[in-house]
């Protein structure tokens, strides 16, 4: 499991049926909780009150959560509704017959309801066994604490460009994948079209989304 300084340590543990049963889910979530879930425990809580760190502007508390599992792996949605209804920044230590994997989520608050939180995209370890998985906690602020579990826990699936913050890159990685799902749907477009004119444009259409790419790529 993961070793995080004492003074940070909750031990609580949740029933699972908190979630399911009190939640609006559909039934089908309700089986993957039931199915894939044996224990959840709320094991440390990172905060300026329990760490030597200030507050952040964006981040004010982390929870850590064990998910103890019946199988190795879990449906990324049910990380999704424990999100989604904890207000706070929550690492997650999946464990499965002596192995860990950690998924962190990049939290944001929404700018359209208040006091409500919304997860961009999930950022997660390899499994490893107990003794292989270490995570720093590092950072002035809980901000900077924040962006340093993501990045340990993204690696290399995550560049970030010197004094560059966790959030760009991700924009940034988000804005790449899109221009490359648009680019693979034009060549496609491309390849079947038939009349000549309609070659022309799409192929013009493709210069300016490969010249967009390159410009992204290029900072």
């Amino acid at each position: 499991m993961l070793l995080f300084p004492k003074t940070t340590e909750f031990n609580r543990r949740i029933p699972k049926q908190k979630f399911y049963n009190h939640l609006s889910v559909s039934p089908q979530i309700k089986k993957i909780f039931v199915e894939q879930i044996a224990a959840i425990n709320w094991t440390n809580k990172l905060a300026p009150t329990t760490l030597n760190v200030k507050s952040g502007e964006r981040v004010t508390e982390i929870e850590v959560f064990h998910l103890l599992l019946n199988q190795k792996g879990l449906d990324e949605r049910v990380l999704q509704l424990i999100d989604k209804e904890i207000p706070y920044h929550i690492l997650f230590e999946l464990e499965y017959e002596g192995q860990i994997q950690v998924w962190i989520g990049y939290k944001e608050e929404s700018q359209t309801r208040a006091e409500t939180f919304k997860v961009n995209r999930y950022y997660q370890t390899d499994w490893m066994t107990k003794d292989e998985i270490h995570f720093e906690i590092a950072g002035l602020n809980m901000d900077a604490l924040y962006d340093g579990l993501i990045k340990q826990a993204a690696g290399d699936s995550l560049r970030i460009e010197a004094n560059e913050s966790v959030g760009v890159a991700i924009q940034r990685t988000e804005e790449k994948e899109k221009l490359e799902k648009q680019i693979l749907a034009l060549e496609k477009k491309l390849y079947k079209e038939k009349q000549f004119n309609r070659q022309v444009q799409l192929n013009t259409e493709l210069k300016i989304l490969h010249k967009q790419m390159e410009e992204l790529i290029s900072g």
